[in-house]
């Protein structure tokens, strides 16, 4: 048994946000108290050994989840495996993670659901749900057998890292994907008007003599796929939204009753397109980084609820692979271990965002929306939780990072606020 002392809960499934005592029995929430005695938690122990946590000036949050990542594996081991993805997860403080159907071979087939499953089952670290291909390779020419991959386990379909350019396909997948009760997770990107593209088209693009990506990509794609799930009454995700007519278009959507839902990534949050030098391609990300008006128009729609939920799509990558010259360099930042400080420090200590939408937007609705365990600590459920420190402060070295990649913008620097315990269905798997 767990008997978390005088920790600051916020849990806005149960409107809860308060110093309480928790404890935690057979991997669930047992119960939450005001205070508990050495007496009245020996009586419900029955016996069993009580560790003590000490929580006082620390936060108690719902696991984090993750509805984007890429993991790497099956194919692309080198830069990530879902074992050391997992241990970057409960690190950050991610409890449940959705992995990324671009792998090589592409998960497109029940066999490969099946695979990441268990490699993450075998992890014994965070929750790790397969996110199914749409389209089979991702080629965007034939749906995958969606109702097969569902019931061996996809938590959701993607062709994220592309977009799919085929607008009868995407109409398709909305109608199909009914059939599962999952999401389809759009990556909003017309390839033509992507051009090729290195980073924002802007004046930052032209100082730097990069070719540019529009907006446009982005929002002539997300127009397409909102009209799509309208149509069709299809569940629609929007992986990483960037723009600000992006966020102006989900929320009119959503006045209409479109049934959609959209992410934002901390990098998008917190840096733009201005911060871009040429030799710091960890910065060079898919969509890229826009505008301050993008940036402000993405901090607005995520406090007001327009944009649901936040998601790192941790995309790592090799050393030699991010140190080759930015036009060459893949897009992608690591994000699990940094994401959680990143916020606290750039959006929640600054007063953009409360703590309670915060946890809102990393774990009560991923799990609502996505059909997953945890997303609260009602007594009853499993214990996915983190506790947190908003004072701890930690320089960021490669050294330290779990995770196989070290491309983040954030290495070099120090953050503070930090997971410092995480516990998945009652068993702490990291501890700081």
């Amino acid at each position: 048994m767990w008997w978390l002392k005088n920790v600051h809960i916020i849990d806005p499934r149960q409107e809860l946000a308060g110093v309480r005592d928790v404890l935690v029995a057979d991997g669930k929430i047992l119960e939450i108290a005001l205070s508990y005695t050495e007496e009245e938690v020996a009586a419900k122990s029955s016996g069993e050994e009580v560790k003590t946590v000490e929580g006082k000036g620390r936060y108690l949050f719902p696991g984090l989840i993750d509805v984007h990542t890429h993991l790497r594996e099956p194919g692309q081991e080198d830069k990530e495996d879902i074992l050391s993805g997992s241990r970057a997860a409960v690190r950050g403080g991610f409890t449940s993670i959705l992995a990324m159907a671009n792998t090589s071979p592409v998960i497109d087939q029940r066999a490969l659901v099946e695979f990441v499953l268990n490699q993450g089952q075998r992890a014994g670290l965070a929750r790790v749900y397969p996110v199914g291909a749409v389209s089979k390779g991702m080629k965007g020419e034939e749906l995958v057998e969606m109702v097969e991959l569902a019931e061996g386990g996809a938590a959701a379909f993607s062709d994220d890292g592309k977009g799919i350019q085929n607008a009868e396909l995407m109409r398709l997948a909305l109608e199909y994907v009914k059939l599962t009760k999952r999401l389809i997770i759009s990556h909003c990107e017309d390839s033509n008007l992507q051009n090729k593209g290195f980073m924002h088209k802007g004046e930052a693009s032209a100082r730097l003599g990069l070719r540019g990506i529009p907006s446009t990509a982005e929002t002539v794609m997300l127009a397409r796929d909102l009209l799509l799930a309208a149509e069709t009454g299809g569940r629609l995700h929007v992986a990483h939204v960037s723009t600000r007519e992006g966020v102006d278009m989900i929320r009119e959507a959503k006045t209409r009753g479109v049934d959609v839902s959209a992410e934002v990534n901390p990098h998008h949050l917190i840096f733009t397109d201005e911060e871009i030098t040429l030799t710091n391609t960890s910065l060079k990300v898919n969509p890229p980084l826009r505008s301050r008006a993008d940036r402000e128009a993405l901090i607005e729609g995520l406090a007001d609820g327009t944009i649901d939920m936040l998601a790192t799509d941790h995309a790592p990558h090799t050393w030699e692979e991010k140190a080759r010259p930015f036009a060459e360099a893949p897009f992608g930042i690591t994000g699990l271990e940094t994401a959680l400080a990143a916020v606290w420090q750039h959006l929640v200590k600054p007063g953009k965002l409360t703590p309670e939408r915060m946890i809102e937007a990393w774990s009560t609705l991923p799990a609502h929306r996505f059909g997953l365990p945890g997303g609260s600590l009602q007594p009853g459920q499993a214990a996915d939780m983190v506790l947190f420190d908003p004072e701890l402060k930690e320089m960021i070295k490669a050294e330290d990072l779990r995770s196989k990649a070290q491309n983040t913008p954030f290495l070099g620097q120090e953050l503070q606020g930090f997971a410092v315990m995480t516990w998945v269905e009652g068993k702490l798997v990291f501890s700081r």
